[in-house]
Parts: C-alpha cells; structure tokens; sequence
C-alpha cells in the first residue's frame, strides 16, 4: 500500500515494539515452552521486572510473604496474568490521546484492554482454545489510530458530513477522505512491527473480517468484542456508533441474548479485576501505568 508521506512519518516516529513483548508473546502461545524460560525473558527488562513484582506483591494476589524474584511471581499469577502485565507494562505508553476521535488516553487503553479481555471471554465461551495472539490483537486492534488521529482531526468536517447526510460508515469516510482508515493502517504498523500474519489480519480487519478469504475465527472473535465493547460504551470515542454491522455475527457463533449478557457481566467482573492488577486499565478519569 502507498501511503502519504506524512502518514508514513507518523509511523516511523512511533516507539519500537518492545523485542521482550514480542518474545513473551512466542513464549506464551507455545505449549512447550517453560516457565523457566518465560522467567529468564522478563528478567532482561528491569521496567517489566518491576511491573510484574509490583503486580504479584500487590493485595489482588494477598501473598504472606512477598516475592523478590522473577521466577516465583510467575508461579504465583501464572502464564495469562503475566501476558497482560507485561503487555501493559509495554504498551499502554502507546495509548495517548487521540485527537480526531475525541477519546484520551486513558480511554483508549481502556478499550483496547476491554476488547482484549472480552476476545479471551468470547473464546471460552465458543470453546476455542486459550490463544495469546486473541490478547494482543485486542489490546493493539485500534492501534492505528494512534497515527490517524491527527489526520482525522484535520479532516473532521469532512468525514462528519460523509457520515451524516451521506450515510458513510467511518471506516469509508476515513479512506474516502484520508486515503486509508485506521484499521488498514493498523496492519500496516504490525507489518512494519513484524507480526505473525493472524495478528496483522486481526488488526487490518476487525470492523471487516468478511473481507478476508480463510476461515482464521481470531479476526471475527476481536470484531464481535470491538462490537461489544462499544454498545457498553467502554472507552469510546465519537466513532463508535459509526461503523457498519457485519450481518449477524453473534448468529455466526449461535451467540443468543443471554449469553451476550452473561459475557458482558463477565467482562465487566474482569475489569475490576484488571484495575486491582495495580493498573493495567485506569480507573475512571485516570490513566493506566506502564
């Protein structure tokens, strides 16, 4: 894809994707691998360290002793707790405010951990089996909007009035307008980040995973949380109702309204749990650490 050269800058100016994310990431989604081997990973960044003994130390956890060591706070918060630690201890500086989409900070990262949550509750429920990448293409899904932001912003009267009086969905007024929308561009900074091909698909496509030709469910499972996560209004921006249904994804799955009810308690329990993770999502007004 050809992108403009001020798009492209913008891209270029984000942070490296974290190499220790990246391997606990590997580490996590491979059966084989070792706590141990997890432990000597996490051990090499001092920040994530820290995040992860501040986390196990933390009351949600209610050790009698506390734990000085890598190795021991994993056995403790075990092999998913310790994915979303260190993903918040290495992503949420990614989530500053987004102009064009009238949502802080804090917001954001508040949804992106919603949807990654609500993606690993819709995989139970399915019976899929537990997936790390489900968890990063939640949390990194919008992450396009980082860099559409501004862009969004400068173009609003635009995108506003294709979106009223012309019925386009935001997605088609951002790439009417903009040249790309911000799910595309998403992709496109997972390409540069050097993803696995499903993450990069999940992220490109998840307002449209009926575009894609392979049956990958990782895709559908992040649009249905994204969905989701906006009718509960969890961290959203003047966007979320402006998007167009993909047909009846929740028929797809053989999803009924009690089971979409009994997810959203879940996901709701779930976030109280991640705010007593000392801050992986902020509470209200307030931004995540990391």
């Amino acid at each position: 894809m050809k992108l403009n050269r001020r798009i492209l800058k913008s891209i270029q100016a984000l942070p490296p994707f974290p190499v220790t994310i990246q391997k606990v990431m590997a580490l996590a989604g491979d059966p084989d691998s070792s706590l141990t081997e997890l432990a000597a990973v996490i051990r090499l960044d001092q920040a994530i360290t820290a995040n992860i003994l501040r986390i196990c130390n933390s009351a949600y956890f209610g050790l009698r002793r506390p734990v000085d060591n890598v190795g021991d706070a994993i056995l403790h918060m075990g092999k998913k707790n310790v994915l979303r630690a260190v993903m918040a201890a290495g992503l949420s500086r990614y989530f500053r405010t987004a102009k064009g989409y009238d949502v802080e900070g804090g917001g954001l990262w508040e949804h992106a951990v919603a949807v990654a949550l609500m993606s690993q509750i819709c995989a139970e429920r399915l019976s899929v089996p537990d997936d790390p990448r489900l968890f990063t293409a939640g949390v990194l899904h919008d992450i396009g909007k980082m860099v559409m932001g501004e862009f969004v912003e400068e173009a609003w009267q635009s995108i506003r009035e294709l979106t009223g009086s012309r019925r386009y969905s935001f997605l088609e007024a951002e790439e009417e307008v903009i040249g790309v929308n911000h799910a595309v561009l998403g992709g496109e900074i997972a390409l540069i980040w050097k993803f696995p091909d499903e993450i990069l698909k999940a992220i490109a496509y998840h307002h449209r995973p009926d575009l894609l030709e392979n049956g990958d469910t990782v895709p559908w499972i992040v649009y249905l949380s994204n969905q989701v996560c906006h009718v509960m209004g969890i961290g959203v921006g003047t966007d979320a109702l402006a998007y167009r249904a993909v047909g009846d994804v929740a028929g797809r799955f053989d999803l009924k309204q009690r089971d979409l009810e009994d997810m959203m308690a879940r996901l709701h329990r779930s976030m109280q749990d991640a705010r007593e993770l000392v801050g992986i999502v902020p509470g209200p007004g307030g931004c995540g650490r990391g």
